[in-house]
Order: C-alpha cells, then structure tokens, then sequence
C-alpha cells in the first residue's frame, strides 16, 4: 500500500527537472550566438544584393557589355541623328539641283549583286527577257472554296526556264529577290492560258495534286518590279552575245 505524503511536507524535486534549469544559461547562450550569426548572414546577403543592384544600374557590374543591348543603347558606330539628317537634307538638296547629273545608278545597285547568288541572276534575267513566269498554287477542292487548304504554294518552272543548277533552291531564290524588292508575286493569272497548261502538266504539279483526294490549282503569276527592272537594265547582260563577249556562263539563250 502506497503512502501519500504527509500534508506540510516538502515536495520531493526532480532530477531531471534540476538539470533543465540547470542547462537554461547554456542553452540562452546558443540562442543568443545563433541568432547574432544569423543576422550578420542576413546583414551581409542584403548587402551583396545591394551591390549587384548597384552595379547593374551603373553599369559596373559582370554583365556590362550585355546591359547596354538590354537598354537599346545605339552602337559606337552608329551615326547621330544629326548627323543622320545632314545626309537626308543633302539628298534633298541634290534633288532639287537642275544641273546635277541625274544618270548615276542607285546607290544600293552594288550591295544587291553582293546579296545574289548565281541562279538569282539567272532568275532576273530570264524574267527580264521573257517577261512574267506562270505559277500555281495547289489546294484541296471545297465547295465555294470555303475550308480549302493550300497543299503546294508558288510551283513553276523558273529554275528550269532560267537554267539554274540548284533548281530545288528556287523557293529559297524568289523569297530572297523579293526580299530585296527586284520581284513580286501576283494574283493575277497571266492572259496566256496555254502557258498555264503547260506547267500544270509538269510532274511536280503532278504529285502535288495527287496527294489529296481532291485538288484544284490556282494560277498566279512572278514578276519584276519596276526596281528590278531598272536593275536588271543596269547590272545584268541582258544579250547573249553580252554574256559571252565578257565571259559569262554558258547555256544562255
């Protein structure tokens, strides 16, 4: 039988309780230490971010080539807009100028023949001796064309009527000159519709046709601008007896 303790009496203490109370100074002591380290960790995050904002407003920071394409800052050599109004109001001036010599070609004539390749020149040629060039785009048949999808967009025979070598880059040739504004491409069919019958029995138009079930063409047409024209004029041997009197390529007709 237990005894209870007699009332009055003492309370009986804990050992385990002595040793908490005990450890209370040495573990405030951990706390105080911890958290002195953890602020002085966060004191000097905040200021490494300070810094790196710092360096990236002023420009001194690691990425200083690249914060000026971020701002849009014109290149060193790129000319002022002063400057560049100067030129423009020369250009305006020259114009007005009755007694200037109004022959010389376009000044970007000389840049366009760095951007042709080979069979492009070809191309102009052929299209400044023998006019506009057919071409069909190929779409599935709809009723009142509504849903139709384009299956083959801009086939023609150019590569081959210009003898160019690389005949499947021609896509690539025609987006190129109309890039820089020599060709356009038309809706408008051309009035010879023999020519149009020729080409859509060629095999290419063929196979393009045959990869639906139902397939119609639709005629469009390539031509020369009136810049392209001019540059073809100036820049390009139009003449065969031309081409070959300064060497030029053979198999032009």
């Amino acid at each position: 039988m237990s005894e209870h303790p007699r009332e009055g009496a003492p309370a009986h203490r804990s050992t385990e309780g002595d040793e908490g109370l005990s450890a209370l100074p040495a573990l405030a002591r951990l706390a105080a230490a911890t958290g002195l380290r953890t602020a002085e960790w966060a004191v000097r995050a905040w200021i490494g971010v300070g810094s790196g904002l710092v360096g990236a407003v002023s420009g001194n920071g690691d990425d200083r080539g690249a914060s000026s394409e971020r701002t849009g800052s014109p290149a060193p050599d790129t000319p002022p807009p002063s400057r560049l109004r100067e030129r423009g109001a020369e250009l305006l001036r020259r114009s007005a100028d009755v007694h200037l010599d109004d022959t010389e070609v376009h000044p970007a004539y000389a840049r366009i023949l760095d951007a042709l390749a080979p069979d492009e020149a070809r191309i102009l040629r052929l299209l400044a001796v023998s006019g506009p060039q057919p071409s069909v785009d190929i779409r599935t048949a709809r009723p009142f064309g509504i849903g139709s999808e384009l299956v083959a967009p801009g086939l023609s025979m150019i590569g081959a009527e210009a003898g160019c070598r690389h005949v499947d880059r021609v896509p690539a040739y025609l987006n190129n000159l109309y890039r820089l504004g020599l060709i356009w491409f038309s809706r408008e069919p051309l009035k010879d519709r023999l020519r149009y019958q020729v080409l859509e029995a060629q095999p290419e138009v063929a196979e393009a046709m045959d990869e639906v079930n139902r397939a119609r063409t639709v005629r469009r047409s390539i031509h020369l601008t009136p810049f392209g024209e001019d540059f073809c004029e100036v820049c390009l041997p139009l003449e065969t007896s031309e081409v070959e009197a300064q060497g030029g390529e053979e198999g032009l007709s």
